[in-house]
């Protein structure tokens, strides 16, 4: 068993797990943050990025004692006083989630994109979010939310 010392969606954290330990594993079972999903364990769907010091990454990947002394946000971490964050309100507007298995990763992995590239194409939309899979929306609603969410950040 290891300590581990995260700050989480702005909160210091200090919690034991082993050496073996996945983040998404940490953050649901340990931190009990369920948004952060787990839909395949290879780091194929995307449905569990979540931001390290602010870069997307797939949790399901990466050991949380990797993550020692770093800064974690996840999708629960977005929204600010009651607000969702503006990429939040954009997937709902656009009806860029159906069942919303994915819909944690491909958020997390949109506002990543924007902190990249203000004004990305749909080409650029379309590769960045490549390691995410929807199996429900057809894409357009996504897209449409990152284009209007880059026009408002």
């Amino acid at each position: 068993m290891t300590v581990i010392n995260l700050t989480v969606n702005g909160k210091k954290i200090s919690k034991e797990a082993s050496d073996n330990t996945l983040l998404s594993d940490f953050l649901r079972d340990k931190l009990l943050l369920t948004g952060t999903h787990i839909g395949c364990d290879t780091s194929q769907c995307g449905s569990c990025v979540v931001h390290m010091n602010g870069n997307s990454i797939k949790s399901c990947t990466t050991l949380a004692a990797d993550c020692n002394d770093h800064e974690i946000t996840t999708i629960e971490g977005l929204s600010k006083n009651g607000k969702m964050h503006v990429m939040q309100e954009s997937f709902k507007k656009h009806h860029g989630l159906q069942c919303g298995f994915c819909t944690s990763g491909m958020i997390m992995s949109a506002i990543d994109l924007l902190q990249k590239n203000k004004n990305p194409n749909e080409q650029e939309i379309r590769d960045w979010l490549e390691g995410n899979i929807c199996r429900c929306t057809g894409y357009q609603g996504i897209i449409a939310a990152v284009k209007e969410a880059a026009s408002k950040m």
